[in-house]
């Protein structure tokens, strides 16, 4: 097959543009080579070192995936069986070990941003890392920035961290610290634009530069700049290219203005060409073969190897893929604190095949390693400190010895038929503590809030009653009337688009509760004036009615904490722990509020969904069109109360911003490439597994795609190349992260409990198409009743910057800028100019 025919989409759309725009991602060859730098230096020169002694086959086999379902790990490269060197084992999720027994289950992205709370971020990367490393995992495929959020409904938002940018980001980059710092590599992902579940296989996220830049990448860049050792592409077309083979996305934006010196790799299935996503920069193909699960032929393996043999690709190139994914190899310590895998992905038996697909190699695969230790401490402590307090009035609330209580719906209360019963949680039965798909984990036990509150209620000897049946109306309001408390659990679920459950494929089809949990609500109201309401979900739901109900005395928003789920809002129910969480996205009063819509139906071949938004989301777009939500971004209540005053600001520096200028060295290649057929062809005699992705080239070489036809102008120039403005530094050009302003405010604990009060930091940058203002900062301040402490934080230049699409380069506008410290994003307290 001719390559020609896969470019076209790829990387023929606008010679000689400068910038991408909706509906159009314009070229950018060659591919960047790595080169070491702030970090990397170390690790680049072993991985020279190391790949400079292997053999064509051998580069080729660490950047294929050997196939679905055909090693113990969702995905696994070839390894080098002449060094001893397996090959790399990569599993999901995000929030714990998913295929796999004796592993935690961590609450999810959102929760753990809702703490607000650096430390936590990155105790929790931490723990996942420690849990992953001792399983025998290479690479964690997490965390998550993309989903970013732009859509409540969004099926897979709850991965990731908030609908903000700046939030995200430090998220992903604490995060991320705390993961490779217990000798694993973390993923950055999904890379870029793939906000929603319906078409996300076929559709086009139209989006241009600025909303790219100040918005979507954002959370990448800091990702980048803490040291991440691989992103992932994602499955979606940016701008009408292929992500994993969009070369102004992966090149141009990633590898050259981002600096990074890590590996791309594809998500599942995501690769949709050979030759020509290699030259746009992918590093590494998952699962390996191009219709996983099936032993279809691979795109790269022997066709990589190939393109090779016949110049199409250059060496450099397959050097320069080799020698990524070993530095980060290096970078975390791989080679320090690898230990065999010891568990199958594919089977919880104790025996199985190694090589599942293939059926071959039967033997030991799960040696059941608890690798859980204390983690279940802050899985506990981030469910507590994740539970954002909405409403509560009457005091009612924390608990207090009540006389009687009742706990009420079916979200209160395990699945009956077992915690792990549905594949992937792919269900809606019983207590909400994870989402559904592959950013899941198994469940070594699940702590149901009613088992929790029971417990409770032994202790403080109330009478307690409990109903489970959301659709027997009569029965709740008959166990909820007359109770000192009635507590009443709903939720509302979604995630990955191959489970449908309910009708909703992915995405959430509305905004409302699931399980009859709206009526369930008002049912308990009805009945009981002390009716708390207690929501686990993955997202926003229409809460306005609940809000006014003079019935309702307090709602707190739990989201999907993990297994310590009923621990810890009896924590915050009974004032064990007082609640510090701020809600992570804004709550509108009904769906139109968001202004903008997941694309359900659309026949198109490819379905376009263009971000005319831009960076109006959540609540920058709340903020613009003057819409009051129910509670805002960054809203939660606190059993104290709390002053703001003497903000304070003082200039850092003031000077000048340098782009960068330039040219890189020029490519090289590690090593020689031996070009006899012998050299490249399965070895005489070797005993290959069924359906399994190898480097060699054999009778199918050639027939997916080839090394044959024309590379795009400049795929396969080594020489010199010019540096961008924006970039020169992981992250971007270094002075984007110089201090130019040290902002200050005294925060007083005006109550009578201790509590923590998460204060946030907001700019305006002053243009007439900025949001009127935007997260730039925020601190968890632990402060004793009666106490003051004082809180500091410092902007950088690329914090009070805006994307130039012209200069291509971040600039400070004339506009002025004013600061803004308070409590949520429209309890603003606390201004100053920035002079």
């Amino acid at each position: 097959m001719h390559i020609h025919s896969v470019l076209v989409g790829a990387a023929a759309l606008a010679v000689g543009a400068s910038a991408q725009t909706d509906g159009l991602s314009p070229p950018s060859y060659p591919s960047p080579w790595m080169h070491g730098g702030q970090g990397w230096d170390h690790a680049y020169k072993k991985a020279v070192e190391f790949v400079s002694g292997l053999t064509l086959l051998e580069k080729v086999n660490i950047t294929t995936g050997t196939g679905w379902m055909q090693d113990l790990c969702v995905g696994a490269t070839g390894g080098i069986p002449r060094l001893g060197f397996n090959g790399f084992c990569l599993q999901d999720s995000p929030l714990g070990i998913r295929f796999s027994d004796q592993n935690s289950a961590f609450p999810a992205g959102v929760n753990t941003a809702a703490t607000w709370s650096k430390k936590l971020f990155k105790a929790r990367g931490e723990a996942m890392g420690e849990e992953f490393r001792d399983k025998g995992v290479d690479v964690i495929l997490g965390p998550v920035a993309g989903p970013l959020g732009r859509s409540p409904e969004g099926g897979r938002n709850w991965e990731g961290f908030a609908p903000d940018p700046v939030l995200t980001g430090v998220a992903m980059a604490e995060t991320i610290k705390g993961i490779q710092g217990t000798g694993v590599i973390a993923c950055a992902k999904h890379f870029i634009g793939n906000e929603q579940e319906h078409y996300r296989q076929q559709m086009s996220s139209n989006m241009d530069d600025a909303t790219m830049h100040e918005m979507y990448m954002w959370p990448f860049a800091d990702a980048v700049k803490a040291g991440v050792g691989s992103v992932m592409c994602s499955y979606n077309r940016l701008n009408d290219s292929y992500a994993c083979e969009n070369s102004y996305l992966l090149n141009h934006l990633l590898k050259n203005e981002l600096d990074f010196q890590g590996f791309v790799m594809a998500d599942w299935g995501a690769q949709h060409s050979g030759v020509a996503s290699a030259l746009a920069g992918l590093d590494m193909t998952m699962p390996g073969e191009q219709v996983f699960g099936v032993g279809t032929y691979s795109y790269w393996g022997g066709n990589l190897t190939a393109a090779v043999l016949n110049g199409t690709v250059p060496q450099w190139r397959v050097d320069d893929m080799a020698v990524r994914i070993m530095s980060a190899y290096y970078k975390v310590g791989r080679d320090k604190s690898r230990i065999p895998i010891n568990f199958s992905s594919w089977t919880r038996n104790t025996t199985g095949y190694f090589h599942t697909l293939g059926e071959a190699d039967f033997g030991v695969v799960n040696q059941h390693v608890n690798v859980q230790s204390d983690h279940k401490h802050v899985i506990r402590e981030i469910g507590a400190r994740s539970t954002v307090l909405l409403k509560n009035t009457k005091r009612a609330l924390p608990l207090n010895n009540p006389k009687s209580v009742a706990v009420i719906g079916e979200d209160a209360h395990l699945n009956p038929a077992g915690i792990n019963s549905c594949d992937d949680r792919g269900c809606d039965k019983g207590t909400l503590a994870m989402g559904w798909g592959s950013g899941t984990a198994n469940f070594p036990y699940l702590i149901a809030p009613v088992d929790a509150l029971r417990a409770q209620a032994e202790t403080d000897r109330s009478t307690f009653v409990n109903i489970s049946n959301n659709y027997d109306l009569n029965a709740i309001r008959a166990a909820a009337a007359g109770k000192s408390v009635a507590l009443v659990f709903a939720n509302a679920d979604s995630g990955e688009d191959y489970i449908t459950v309910d009708k909703n494929e992915g995405d959430r089809n509305n905004l409302t509760l699931w399980q009859n949990g709206d009526a369930v609500i008002a049912a308990v109201a009805s009945v009981n004036p002390n009716t708390i309401v207690v929501l686990h979900t993955v997202g926003p739901v229409l809460l306005e009615a609940y809000k006014h109900h003079p019935n309702i005395t307090a709602i707190l928003w739990a989201g999907i904490p993990g297994q310590e789920s009923g621990n810890a809002i009896t924590d915050v129910l009974y004032g064990e722990i007082n609640p510090s969480a701020k809600s992570v996205f804004t709550w509108g009063k009904e769906a139109k509020d968001w202004g903008v819509n997941i694309l359900y139906n659309d026949s198109s071949k490819v379905p376009q969904m263009t971000f005319s938004e831009g960076n109006f989301i959540d609540y920058r777009h709340f903020d613009k069109a003057g819409i009051e939500p129910s509670y805002e971004f960054g809203f939660g209540l606190s059993y104290t109360t709390f002053e703001y005053s003497a903000i304070g600001v003082r200039k850092l520096q003031d000077d000048e911003y340098k782009p960068t200028t330039g040219k890189t060295n020029a490519a090289q290649t590690f090593g020689t490439v031996d070009k006899s057929p012998s050299a490249n062809k399965m070895p005489k005699g070797f005993k290959a597994v069924k359906a399994y992705v190898y480097p060699y080239l054999d009778s199918t070489t050639g027939n997916s795609e080839g090394g044959n036809g024309d590379a795009p102008k400049g795929s396969q120039d080594g020489s010199k190349q010019r540096k961008l403005p924006a970039g020169g530094a992981p992250g971007g050009n270094s002075g984007l992260w110089d201090e130019m302003y040290e902002v200050s405010a005294t925060i007083t604990n005006t109550g009578k409990l201790d509590g923590t009060e998460v204060v946030q930091l907001y700019v305006s940058l002053g243009g007439p198409n900025d949001p009127p203002v935007v997260l730039r900062g925020f601190n968890d301040l632990a402060i004793p009743r009666g106490r003051s402490k004082a809180v500091r934080f410092k902007l950088t230049r690329r914090d009070i910057s805006n994307w130039d699409a012209g200069k291509q380069d971040w600039v400070i506008s004339d506009a002025p800028k004013t600061v803004y410290v308070g409590a949520s994003s429209r309890k603003l307290t606390l201004k100053a100019v920035l002079a």
